[in-house]
């Protein structure tokens, strides 16, 4: 095999890999009905409800679709009083996609005066990896009886109506990877 054929076969072979393994998900904040202000006490914490039934991973996004409103990425106590100094992200596009890049809680709320106080705030927790089911969960809110409800058994994956976008590539394995690589390298 010549030179430049077992260079491109690497290229293939690697560019596959890195993509093989690729799974994220992209969810849709409160299902059908959206980011909204809920309409009654009864509904008051419907998008904590909504984020402890789906399994949030690094990687994944949540998608907020609304009108007249805005959504704002707080810190713990800012999401307490409901009310931001300092967001680590203010949207109000109608459209707003925001990635999860760590594991741990994310804490959003509605920007609009009164909103919050209705219940339009969501916390998001995100996983470590499904490959370390094992390893200790991120810190979790203050009271122990909103923790149980924000985290679902690792080994579960719920899916909702809110379940949007999801691209998933089958991976192919190290060991699969290594043997082709070792079978192009030792050809030469």
């Amino acid at each position: 095999m010549s030179s430049s054929k077992k260079i491109t076969l690497v290229i293939i072979l690697v560019s596959f890999y890195m993509f093989s393994c690729v799974s994220c998900t992209e969810f849709k904040v409160g299902g059908e009905g959206g980011w909204i202000v809920p309409q009654s006490k009864t509904e008051g914490d419907m998008f904590n409800h909504w984020a402890s039934h789906n399994r949030f991973k690094v990687g994944d996004t949540v998608r907020f679709n609304y009108t007249k409103d805005s959504v704002l990425v707080v810190s713990k106590e800012e999401y307490k009083k409901c009310k931001a100094t300092k967001p680590q992200l203010y949207s109000n596009n109608e459209d707003t996609v925001f990635k999860l890049d760590r594991p741990g809680l994310f804490y959003f709320i509605s920007g609009i005066s009164g909103h919050c106080e209705k219940g339009q705030k969501m916390i998001i927790k995100v996983m470590e990896t499904e490959s370390s089911p094992d390893s200790p969960p991120p810190s979790s809110p203050s009271s122990p009886s909103s923790s149980s409800s924000l985290s679902p058994p690792a080994s579960t994956h719920k899916k909702s109506s809110a379940f949007k976008t999801s691209v998933q590539f089958s991976c192919s394995g190290v060991v699969v990877f290594t043997f082709l690589v070792v079978s192009v390298f030792g050809l030469a």
